[in-house]
C-alpha cells in the first residue's frame, strides 16, 4: 500500500505472469473438452502454447497444483454465478430466490460441463486434493448461498414445515459441526431438507451435464427441472406459489 492508502500499481512482469496464468488454465480446460477427459499433461498444455514443459512449472509445481487451481476456480466460479442470480431478486421471495438460484446452478453446469466434469465427476486417477489448497472452502460456496436463503426465511417466519419426515437424527450433531459461528441453528427437520434439496437439484444436473437424458427434449427437461425445484422446496419448507 502506498502513503496514501492506495495499492501499488501492478508491475507489468506481474501482469504478464498473471496472463500466462490464465491462459494455462484455459488451455487445460480447452483440452479437456476437446478430449472428454478430466486429464491433462503438461507437455500437451505447453505443446498447444509453443512453449517448452519445463517452462510450465515457473507457473504451476506440477500437474496437481495446476488441477488444484482449475478445481478451486471452478467452485468460485459456481458459488459467485449463483450467489448473483440470487442477489436481486426481492429477499422476502423464497421461491423466486430458490428458484433462481438453482436454475443458475444448472445453467452453469450446462455451459461447462468439463469444469462441472472436473469438481463432481469421477476421481482423476493418481489425483488428491491438498486439504490446505482451498479448494473444502471454495467447494462449500454454491451450498453455503443456499443455506444462507434457508436461514433468511426462518429467521423471518416464513418456513413451513418441512416435507421431510424420515429424519436422521445424526446430521444435527455433522451440520452444527459445520456451521459457520454466527449462523442460526435450523431445525433438523429444514437442514436436512436443504441438504436433500441440493442433492436432488444437483442429482438432476449432473445427469442431464453428463448427456443421459439427451433423450428427451429440451422443453421436457425444463419442466421436469421446474418440477424438481418444486420438490426441494416443499422438503425445505419453502412455499411453493399456486399455478
Amino acid at each position: 500500500m502506498s502513503a496514501m492508502g492506495q495499492a501499488s500499481p501492478v508491475s507489468r512482469r506481474e501482469r504478464v505472469r498473471a496472463s500466462t496464468l490464465a491462459e494455462i488454465k484455459s488451455c487445460a480446460l480447452e483440452l479437456m473438452r476437446e478430449r472428454g477427459t478430466t486429464q491433462v499433461h503438461f507437455s500437451d498444455i505447453a505443446r498447444a502454447m509453443g512453449m517448452s514443459a519445463p517452462a510450465l512449472y515457473r507457473y504451476f509445481a506440477d500437474r496437481d497444483d495446476l488441477l488444484t487451481a482449475l478445481i478451486r476456480d471452478a467452485f468460485n466460479d459456481l458459488a459467485d454465478t449463483v450467489a448473483k442470480a440470487v442477489a436481486p431478486i426481492d429477499p422476502d421471495d423464497d421461491w423466486a430466490r430458490l428458484r433462481a438460484g438453482m436454475q443458475a446452478y444448472r445453467a452453469w453446469a450446462l455451459a461447462q460441463p468439463e469444469r462441472f466434469a472436473l469438481i463432481f465427476g469421477l476421481p482423476i486417477p493418481g489425483f488428491a486434493v491438498d486439504e490446505e489448497s482451498g479448494t473444502t472452502e471454495a467447494a462449500k460456496g454454491a451450498m453455503d448461498v443456499l443455506m444462507s436463503l434457508v436461514e433468511a426465511a426462518y429467521d423471518a417466519g416464513r418456513l413451513a414445515p418441512s416435507a421431510i419426515t424420515h429424519l436422521v437424527p445424526q446430521m444435527e450433531e455433522i451440520m452444527a459441526e459445520e456451521r459457520p459461528e454466527g449462523r442460526p441453528e435450523l431445525p433438523l427437520a429444514s437442514c436436512q431438507g436443504t441438504l436433500h434439496a441440493w442433492m436432488t437439484m444437483h442429482g438432476f444436473v449432473s445427469l442431464e451435464s453428463g448427456c443421459h437424458l439427451a433423450m428427451w427434449p429440451e422443453e421436457a427437461r425444463d419442466r421436469l427441472f421446474e418440477a424438481q425445484t418444486e420438490l426441494a422446496a416443499r422438503a425445505i419448507g419453502i412455499t411453493v406459489p399456486a399455478p
